[in-house]
């Protein structure tokens, strides 16, 4: 199994249902490093940014996992975006170190999957919500991988939620996150 690193941007894990039993599922999977940067950090000056490029160059995977709030992610993950993905590190001349990484976002949200789609309420896809994060991967040169989302947090069921947080320990896992079309024309 890869080596993964989960950059966990929840500002109140303790008071969080859905994030919490997808980080429970897999705690314990000795390839797995989970960085809590609300416990970590108050503050984008408290980043402790050599720290933070040392975690990702020692992993395979790199995954943003948080609860979707205002059609984003909490403050805290951009401020650490900022300061941890620099030049010289992430991109540029000198950077690049993020090549071979494998990028993943998973986040959970308060609506139903159908809400997210042209023509429902939302008037707007995840896909299309999470382009900037799509981009930022590509552009420090990382593989941007499929999203693994949980819909609907303050009506899934425990047992639907359960069934959500195997998936999500499976996918980490799996070691092909290979979603393309040519892998299975390729067969």
């Amino acid at each position: 199994m890869k080596k993964t690193l989960i950059i966990l941007a929840h500002p109140d894990f303790e008071n969080s249902r859905l994030n919490k039993v997808l980080i429970d599922n897999i705690k314990n999977d000795k390839n797995i490093t989970i960085n809590d940067i609300y416990s970590k950090y108050s503050s984008f000056k408290d980043i402790n940014v050599k720290e933070e490029q040392k975690l990702l160059l020692e992993h395979d995977r790199i995954i943003f996992q948080f609860p979707f709030y205002w059609f984003s992610s909490p403050g805290l993950l951009k401020d650490w975006q900022d300061k941890v993905l620099e030049y010289g590190f992430a991109y540029g001349s000198e950077g690049g170190k993020l090549l071979t990484k494998e990028f993943k976002i998973v986040t959970t949200m308060g609506s139903p999957e159908f809400a997210y789609q042209s023509g429902s309420y939302m008037q707007v896809s995840m896909n299309e919500l999470l382009k900037p994060f799509e981009t930022m991967a590509k552009f420090t040169r990382m593989t941007y991988t499929m999203p693994f989302y949980v819909y609907k947090a303050l009506k899934i069921t425990d047992k639907e939620l359960e069934k959500k947080a195997n998936e999500y320990k499976n996918l980490l896992q799996n070691d092909d996150w290979n979603l393309s079309l040519s892998k299975y024309l390729n067969s």
